[in-house]
């Protein structure tokens, strides 16, 4: 497996959002241990996670969405690059919209790593396309420390920490989800759906 820094496109960013190491580890870990057959990807970048996602479980395809055209096509290379041909299937379009049309589709495991400030929105569909016993993974929850900071948040950043701290609300109560979250890195929920 390449590192990260070697992907396609990596070089080409002045900012990489790419997952942090543990985050990954846990991820990694995750799909090892429920061997999901279908996964969704919300926010694919140049495809380091996906590729993680598909190394870890041989058994898995990944669908992941990405906005972005270009990096869409680095992803599609590196996946190819790195063997994983006819076991994904890059989506160059927008969240919402993906989501919307495709409420019919089941996955087994959903990694939500797209717009952060989109996530309280994302989560009714994505819980309908989850499959009883999947699991919901979120990254980047607690946003460098401001979901849970007391302290006055910025404007710039004020509607996306407001709408994270609702996501992480509605997680946390709903009857149908048994989440865990994780305070390493920029943080991490794991939800399960109850059987």
């Amino acid at each position: 497996m390449k590192s990260k820094e070697e992907f396609f496109g990596f070089e080409d960013h002045e900012y990489n959002p790419i997952v942090r190491s543990e985050s990954i580890k846990l991820l990694s870990s995750l799909i090892e241990k429920h061997k999901p057959k279908q996964i969704l990807e919300i926010g694919t970048y140049i495809g380091y996670s996906a590729s993680v996602m598909l190394a870890s479980f041989s058994g898995s395809f990944v669908t992941t969405i990405e906005k972005n055209k270009e990096n869409a096509e680095c992803a599609v290379k590196n996946l190819k690059e790195l063997g994983f041909e006819g076991r994904f299937e890059v989506v160059n379009a927008d969240a919402s919209d993906f989501l919307i049309e495709n409420q019919n589709k089941k996955f087994d495991f959903i990694f939500l790593d797209g717009p952060k400030g989109q996530y309280v929105r994302y989560l009714p569909y994505l819980k309908n396309m989850l499959n009883e016993g999947g699991v919901l993974v979120a990254d980047d929850i607690l946003f460098y420390g401001l979901v849970r900071s007391q302290q006055k948040i910025e404007h710039k950043h004020r509607s996306l920490v407001n709408n994270l701290r609702k996501f992480l609300e509605v997680l946390q109560n709903d009857k149908d989800l048994e989440t865990v979250i994780y305070d390493f890195e920029n943080g991490m929920s794991v939800s399960v759906k109850k059987m």
